[in-house]
């Protein structure tokens, strides 16, 4: 698929770009024959047609433009009009942040569960906190999970009622789904929702009721709903925050792609830090069970925690300062560029300067402007 072309980036965002329909009748073949077919061979054929998902044209992988080249072009536009050298704006995370980063972990069954301190020990080695979804009604979860989970420092989220891919099948089914969502979501004190194989439907996300979702890969050609809202920022869908999962899932690295290194995490947390966006690592502890598996986590937090001026922060805290920069605007006063909007937000908030050189649209934090 090449890139349409559009003036909106809910055009993106909202994955518009879909043939109508599309979404739909792929997840429900897949999931209509995932049963009859053994879970070797399911892998296999996987594999052998990951290079050719791989090569799509658009979103492209690993890395889709689309969004931040149109938030450019904006940019060109409004320095040219306003003659300046130098244009303030928001800064994208608080206390002068460069990029932020969240862990996140989505609990595929027992053998999940089992695994969760093993996989705390390493995040906790690094410094890090996480969030981890649970289904609620697919697989028993036993006392005091959630308890351990929060005097971690951690936070609980959820993963949907069953991981049968059937919750957006249709308006029906994502009803009957909705009282069950809300009310796990009360009992559990959750913020967030992901949804059972990253299914979703950017119309009906705000009916979930919750903080934020983290459904949206920013581009994905892998999974049974391929595509993506192409950003590397948190967006709005109406209330809705959606944090965007921006790295490559575990499974396809190690299982689909079967890389045995950390590289292409690397690669575009390296990007993603260049361009001040969302690192949103999704990690399975279903597929975590080996040492190898957490040699090369540990491996990957340590190279983050090594990059200078990351915010490393829960998703609900992500998604809470999100709403309150949404408040925020720069003004011209005379005192130069400030920050207005309610006095939480601008005491956390500071300014980014948008300058072209070469043709290029270069941004820079206050302290480095």
């Amino acid at each position: 698929m090449i890139a349409p072309t559009a003036e909106s980036p809910d055009h993106y965002l909202y994955e518009r770009y879909q043939p109508p329909g599309r979404r739909s009748r792929m997840v429900s073949l897949y999931y209509g024959v995932k049963p009859l077919v053994p879970r070797a061979v399911q892998l296999t054929l996987r594999r052998a047609y990951a290079r050719r998902q791989a090569a799509r044209e658009f979103p492209a992988w690993p890395i889709e433009r689309v969004l931040l080249d149109m938030r450019d072009r904006d940019l060109r536009r409004r320095l040219r009009q306003s003659g300046a050298g130098r244009l303030p704006l928001v800064s994208w995370w608080p206390n002068g942040r460069r990029f932020a980063v969240i862990l996140t972990h989505d609990v595929e069954g027992p053998a999940g569960i089992e695994n969760i301190p093993r996989v705390l020990e390493v995040e906790q080695r690094h410094g890090f906190v996480s969030s981890w979804n649970f289904c609620a009604e697919w697989y028993p979860i036993p006392d005091g999970v959630f308890e351990a989970l929060d005097r971690a420092g951690c936070e609980v989220g959820l993963h949907g009622i069953l991981h049968d891919g059937q919750l957006f099948r249709d308006r029906t089914t994502f009803e009957a789904n909705l009282p069950k969502i809300h009310r796990y979501m009360r009992e559990w004190g959750a913020s967030g929702f992901r949804s059972p194989a990253t299914h979703r439907n950017a119309d009906w996300m705000p009916e979930l009721g919750c903080l934020y979702d983290s459904s949206f890969p920013d581009t994905d050609p892998f999974e049974p709903q391929s595509g993506g809202c192409c950003s590397i920022f948190p967006f709005f869908i109406g209330d809705l925050v959606e944090l965007p999962i921006t790295l490559v899932q575990d499974h396809t690295l190690f299982e689909i792609l079967r890389e045995r290194s950390i590289q292409r995490w690397v690669e575009k947390s390296e990007w993603i830090i260049e361009n001040n966006g969302l690192i949103n690592l999704l990690v399975h502890p279903d597929y975590f069970l080996t040492q190898d598996r957490l040699d090369l986590y540990d491996e990957f937090l340590g190279f983050l925690r090594s990059q200078i001026g990351g915010w490393h922060a829960l998703p609900r805290d992500v998604a809470s300062w999100w709403k309150q920069r949404s408040s925020l605007e720069c003004r011209w006063d005379a005192d130069g560029a400030r920050i207005a909007g309610p006095q939480a937000a601008v005491a956390e908030a500071t300014v980014a300067w948008a300058r072209e050189e070469d043709g290029r649209i270069l941004l820079d934090l206050d302290d480095q402007a």
